[in-house]
C-alpha cells in the first residue's frame, strides 16, 4: 500500500477502511474519502460543495472539524459553498452571500449575522 494513501485516510480518520468497497461506507465516510482523494493531489485550494449536506447533526460538526482541519495540516485554502450557516459560523473566516447570482455582501460571521439589512438578516433567523 503506498504510504502517501495511507496517510491521507489517517489524516481524515479512516485508516481502518483501506480494503472496504465503496458501498460499505455510510454518508460522512465518503465525504472523508473524496476529501482523501484531493489531498492526494496535494492542492492549495479545496473546494467543498455542500460538505455537511444530507449528514446528522453529529456527523456534519465532525465534517466542519476535518475542514479546518485540513486546512492546518495541509495549508491549504478553503473555498466553501454551503447554506449551512452552522458551518459557515464555525469554519469561516470570510463570507460572501450570493442573492440573486450576485455577490450581495461579503464579511465575516459577525458582520454579518449583526447586519441591519432585512436581505442579510433572513439567512440568520
Amino acid at each position: 500500500m503506498d504510504n502517501l494513501v495511507l496517510e491521507v485516510l489517517e489524516s481524515v480518520g479512516l485508516e481502518h477502511t483501506v480494503d472496504m468497497m465503496p458501498a460499505e461506507l455510510s454518508g460522512g465516510m465518503r465525504k472523508r474519502i473524496a476529501l482523501a482523494r484531493t489531498l492526494i493531489l496535494k492542492p492549495d485550494i479545496i473546494l467543498y460543495d455542500e460538505p455537511t449536506t444530507g449528514l446528522d447533526a453529529i456527523t456534519g460538526m465532525e465534517i466542519i472539524e476535518l475542514i479546518k482541519q485540513v486546512q492546518e495540516q495541509y495549508q491549504t485554502s478553503a473555498l466553501v459553498i454551503s447554506h449551512d450557516m452552522k458551518l459557515a459560523r464555525y469554519a469561516a473566516k470570510r463570507i460572501a452571500m450570493l442573492i440573486d447570482g450576485k455577490c450581495y455582501a461579503t464579511g465575516t460571521y459577525q458582520e454579518l449575522s449583526t447586519s441591519k439589512d432585512p436581505s442579510i438578516r433572513a439567512f440568520f433567523e
